[in-house]
């Protein structure tokens, strides 16, 4: 198994190359989407309390619907190929991302919103000094999700035409291979892995930001 997984590697690793870039390609357009849409939906649901709650049972009903049936529903209409790839992931994405979002603006203290206004502070400020802030670790948490989720996922890309290191797993099916198998799984777990790893260290790195620039530090 190793030595056909070295073979593997040294005559097609530019191909494997490609395949990850596709992959990270496709994943990262749908979030890009799923961002566009989620988050500006999660910061009207968070004004009102039955907004918030009509909107997270919306997104988790999405939640439990498998995005191969997702894809499936979204070729007729759009085809095979990478679009339709990109908006079956996005609808995946959407959920976790504007839960996220709602939840963490709804949970800014009402107080310190309250004594930010009576201080005379504008609607513009008070969301980008006071609300952002304070609602981005737990709504960037959800992007996360969503970011290992997508990636996850789209492996099933392969299956409509639009790439990806699905089509490793795909292939290894077909011919019985174990060894296309064990690399297109590892592959897909792994840049799983790095990703969330490199937005919790992004998370970080704004969190830190934040605090060296709070006036109390």
């Amino acid at each position: 198994m190793i030595q056909q997984i070295a073979t593997y590697f040294s005559e097609n690793g530019s191909e494997w190359l490609r395949m990850v870039a596709d992959h990270l390609a496709i994943s990262g357009m749908a979030l890009a989407l799923a961002l566009v849409i989620a988050v500006p939906l999660g910061a009207i649901c968070s004004g009102r309390a039955w907004s918030e709650r009509l909107a997270t049972g919306a997104a988790g009903i999405l939640r439990v619907i498998p995005s191969l049936a997702i894809l499936i529903i979204c070729v007729p209409y759009l085809g095979v190929g990478t679009l339709p790839a990109v908006v079956a992931l996005a609808i995946l994405a959407v959920p976790p991302i504007l839960i996220n979002t709602a939840v963490a603006l709804r949970s800014v203290p009402a107080d310190i919103v309250e004594a930010a206004l009576g201080m005379g502070m504008g609607p513009v400020r008070l969301w980008l000094t006071i609300k952002a802030p304070l609602a981005f670790p737990l709504a960037f948490s959800g992007v996360r999700t969503a970011a290992s989720e997508v990636i996850a996922s789209a492996t099933l890309a392969a299956y409509i035409g639009a790439g990806g290191l699905g089509v490793l797993i795909y292939s290894g099916l077909g011919a019985l291979r174990n060894d296309l198998l064990w690399i297109g799984g590892i592959s897909v777990a792994a840049l799983s892995l790095l990703v969330n790893q490199a937005l919790a260290l992004v998370q970080r790195r704004i969190r830190s930001h934040d605090r060296a620039g709070s006036p109390n530090r």
